[in-house]
């Protein structure tokens, strides 16, 4: 197996655990339609994990074998964490008691990448304004009990990695910085193309 077959191999299997995960989520009031979308979920998974070198994929493959070993579910977790801004009165009463409790000092190092994550996404949707649309609202404040935005997705997710993985992404973040990358664009230039575009003009210019 070449070193590229093999990287590849290792994001098809977290997409697949995060995916029976998933399946094991429950929804109020039932089962969601995302829930049977594979296709979709594959794509939108698999084009985050793109930009992630090997490290950092291997610590969260190891991450979710752990929670699958110890009883966890990091997408259940992760949605849990969401309400926090989305449905507060909920999420006191209900999650906040029996998900793990964040330091201060580990929410700080969160808060900063997500700044810079949101700075990202709002440069991205400035410049393809209509792939923007089809995004999530950015920012916390936009939030509303049936829209979640990327900034609280994001502070949910961050919220359910072990101290190496997050240690490992903020490098991945500082460096993107380092370099002038984008992380938004990037990981949605890889969406589009597995979808079927050859490039982000090519989605932008489709989109109605």
């Amino acid at each position: 197996m070449t070193e590229s077959t093999d990287i590849d191999a290792l994001r098809e299997r977290i997409v697949r655990l995060e995916w029976d995960q998933f399946q094991r989520t429950n929804n109020e009031g039932g089962r969601a339609a995302c829930q049977g979308n594979w296709p979709v979920f594959h794509q939108m998974r698999l084009s985050q994990f793109l930009t992630w070198d090997r490290p950092l994929l291997e610590s969260y493959e190891h991450d979710l074998d752990e929670a699958d070993r110890t009883g966890r579910n990091l997408v259940t977790e992760k949605y849990g964490r969401m309400m926090a801004s989305t449905a507060p009165d909920e999420y006191a009463r209900n999650i906040e008691p029996f998900i793990p409790r964040l330091s201060e000092g580990r929410v700080a190092r969160q808060e900063r990448i997500i700044a810079v994550q949101v700075a990202w996404a709002r440069d991205f949707r400035a410049r393809w304004p209509k792939l923007g649309r089809a995004m999530r609202v950015l920012t916390t404040a936009e939030d509303t009990p049936e829209a979640t935005s990327f900034e609280t997705y994001l502070r949910g997710e961050l919220g359910t990695y072990s101290e190496t993985t997050l240690d490992r992404y903020a490098r991945m973040v500082d460096a993107f910085a380092a370099a002038g990358r984008n992380l938004t664009e990037e990981t949605i230039r890889r969406t589009v193309e597995i979808g079927g575009f050859a490039n982000l003009d090519e989605a932008e210019a489709a989109q109605a």
